[in-house]
């Protein structure tokens, strides 16, 4: 049949069109990259065996190998120190005033998007495995993923009740190794189809209470353990800290009264470094079959902490505050062939920055209308030199469950942080980061520095301003189960009027 001249153009285009928007086949998938993302949950940016600030019993040798191999992102941070509005900023590439995730009782606003969605228009198979805690009462697969392993809320350690592609079942077992099993299970899957694929691990490990597995409980139960200095009521600079960083010793989340004293310091430390093992051995079961596979010729590998923790720092445990324990995390790219081995970055990375980068590795773009507050840091992954940013925006906002740590908005530079509390008659901070590393000496009050405090301040309102940041954002309850309305007849369950512990 002889084709019109003036229709065959039209049809090579339809048909080309077909074929670039069509899912990847057996053909074509080995010449695409993957990604596999890995989350922990309160892991500190120093608790790393290699990290030089590391203390000398933390056993990381799959981090570390992952280290030496690619790149320690030194200076990362999330803009904040809070599970659900954190986890929101990396898959949204937007700060919580932004997305409007801003506490771990708040559902995910409608109409948000997640990067994964781009990811499987443009062909790639994805998959999510571990905690989601967006949307605290519900466990139900989410858009943007073909497989979906998952529980409510903060989940347990032990035989956890999963949500494996929208039915529940209980799985014997550590959860950290379950969710390993069906990741590495999935990834098998992949690559026998050859197919390109998005991994996302995200592990319950390492939140409170901690709970090793059975095979690591007790490795550092005799271990003697260094206290930070700032720990103690007569520590130097301790006097010039605010009322309410004083104050909180005594609270929950203070080493005076941790969790209404039922928790002893010691073995709360201890336990906390016997968890993390099991993380770190979920990592090497990863790059081991990426390297067995041969995938990890053309795969990336992005380790980090959803944020950071504190443990006797400033009298404190636990996150939220803009000390650098809460809001610095640890970060690991691997990635043979793209990032030399034993390399370090020094610029700040954002938990925000995580869906650009992938995108850019994937050669993705996203939609015109998804506002991004983060950019790609894979030229700084490739070892190139590019104009980066000075200074980023750290918020928390205050929680009903958890009113002992206020409002707070903070800008830090690579030498300097301001911090600004909002809602309490208290003094604002500034530290010297360079020559104060420990932040024991809050300078807002230093004559010296009136002029950069001035400038850092304006800096921040400018910020806030340029990402529609100028409100409060107020959540009805702010408490898991809180944010939907509450029938009449229905008890309340507010933890102020009940005095029931609260979601951590």
């Amino acid at each position: 049949m002889k084709i019109n001249p003036f229709v065959k153009p039209l049809f090579l285009s339809i048909l080309l069109a077909l074929v670039c928007f069509a899912r990847p086949t057996a053909g074509d998938a080995q010449a695409r990259r993957n990604v596999v993302f890995i989350l922990s949950d309160d892991h500190r940016f120093d608790f790393m065996g290699f990290h030089p600030e590391a203390p000398d019993f933390i056993e990381t040798p799959n981090m570390d190998r992952m280290a030496a191999g690619g790149v320690h992102i030194a200076n990362a941070f999330v803009s904040t120190a809070l599970c659900s509005p954190s986890r929101a900023s990396i898959l949204t590439g937007q700060y919580a005033h932004r997305h409007g995730v801003v506490d771990n009782g708040t559902d995910i606003p409608e109409g948000t998007r997640f990067f994964p969605e781009y990811l499987q228009q443009a062909g790639y198979h994805t998959a999510f495995f571990g905690k989601w805690h967006m949307g605290h009462d519900t466990d139900d697969p989410r858009p943007g993923f073909d497989r979906w392993v998952s529980f409510r809320g903060q989940g347990v350690y032990t035989d956890p009740v999963l949500n494996i592609d929208g039915e529940r079942k209980e799985i014997k077992g550590y959860t950290s190794d379950i969710l390993t099993e069906y990741a590495l299970e999935w990834l098998q899957e992949q690559q026998k189809a050859e197919q390109p694929f998005f991994l996302y691990l995200s592990h319950k490990a390492v939140h409170a209470e901690f709970e090793p597995a059975p095979r690591h409980k007790g490795r550092f139960e005799t271990q003697a353990l260094a206290y930070p200095e700032t720990m103690y009521l007569d520590a130097e600079g301790i006097g010039s800290w605010p009322n309410w960083v004083r104050a909180q010793r005594s609270s929950w989340h203070g080493v005076d009264y941790m969790y209404h004293g039922q928790i002893n310091f010691n073995n709360f430390y201890r336990r906390y470094a016997e968890t993390l093992l099991g993380v770190d051995e979920s990592i090497g079961r990863v790059m081991d079959f990426l390297e067995r596979t041969g995938l990890d010729k053309n795969t990336l590998v992005i380790y980090m902490g959803d944020n950071g923790f504190s443990f006797g720092e400033h009298g404190l445990i636990d996150k939220r505050h803009a000390f650098e324990e809460s809001m610095r995390v640890p970060m690991i790219a691997w990635a043979p062939g793209l990032i030399q081995p034993k390399s370090r970055m020094e610029e700040m990375i954002l938990n925000f920055d995580i869906m650009p980068t992938v995108l850019d590795y994937l050669s993705i773009q996203a939609p015109a209308d998804h506002v991004l507050d983060g950019r790609s840091f894979l030229p700084l992954l490739a070892g190139q030199r590019i104009p980066w940013r000075d200074s980023f925006l750290y918020e928390y906002y205050w929680e009903r469950a958890f009113p002992q740590t206020p409002t707070q908005f903070a800008l830090r530079t690579d030498d300097y942080k301001y911090i600004m509390t909002h809602g309490v008659w208290d003094e604002d901070m500034f530290f010297d980061l360079k020559n104060d590393p420990e932040e024991r000496y809050n300078l807002i009050n230093s004559p010296e520095h009136q002029a950069l405090i001035g400038d850092m301040r304006d800096r921040l309102y400018d910020t806030l301003e340029e990402t529609d940041g100028m409100f409060i954002p107020l959540r009805r309850g702010g408490y898991p189960g809180q944010n939907k309305r509450r029938p009449a007849n229905e008890p309340s369950t507010d933890p102020l009027v009940n005095a029931r512990p609260g979601n951590r």
